[in-house]
């Protein structure tokens, strides 16, 4: 398909990327008040093993974003395939209190962390870098855990889900 204009290639760019599966996260801090934090992204992969680095990335006009430019760290709560409803809630931009409607606690690094969730990365911020209407922000992971009775939540368009079965023949 041979994209025509600006609206038509950004429109197709959403398509395809939502086509892609991925998993979902919750990304949390602490803002300067002391108070939680949190926000959805699919966009989380691994940077490096030597030293263990992670990137996410955030937009601009996200009204969390200052808490995350002040922050010296934050948390990748990699979710559980049933966390869908923690999902949504942290995605929505008018849900005014994400953290009151699901289990958490703050971690010793002072980082919030979601009860139930897949695994979580505690991240010490090394790195932010401009990206178009984008920051990326590459964490320094200093401390992981991960539950072994829970399997990861599947992303792929803009539905929800468990990992198919069939992955794991």
């Amino acid at each position: 398909m041979t994209v025509q204009s600006q609206a038509v290639s950004q429109q197709l760019f959403k398509e395809v990327m939502g086509s892609y599966p991925s998993g979902v996260t919750i990304i949390t801090t602490i803002d300067q008040d002391g108070k939680p934090v949190g926000l959805t992204a699919n966009s989380f992969v691994s940077v490096s093993i030597d030293p263990l680095l992670i990137l996410w990335c955030i937009d601009k006009r996200a009204g969390s974003w200052s808490a995350f430019d002040n922050a010296e760290q934050f948390g990748v709560n990699i979710l559980a395939a049933n966390q869908a409803e923690a999902c949504w809630t942290f995605a929505s931009k008018t849900e005014p209190d994400r953290f009151g409607k699901h289990a958490w606690n703050l971690s010793s690094n002072n980082v919030p962390v979601l009860d139930g969730v897949f695994a979580t990365f505690e991240c010490k911020k090394s790195q932010v870098i401009d990206a178009g209407d984008h920051y990326i922000l590459i964490g320094e992971v200093i401390h992981i855990e991960k539950q072994d009775d829970v399997e990861p939540m599947l992303y792929f368009r803009r539905k929800v889900g468990e990992v198919p079965a069939s992955f794991f023949e």
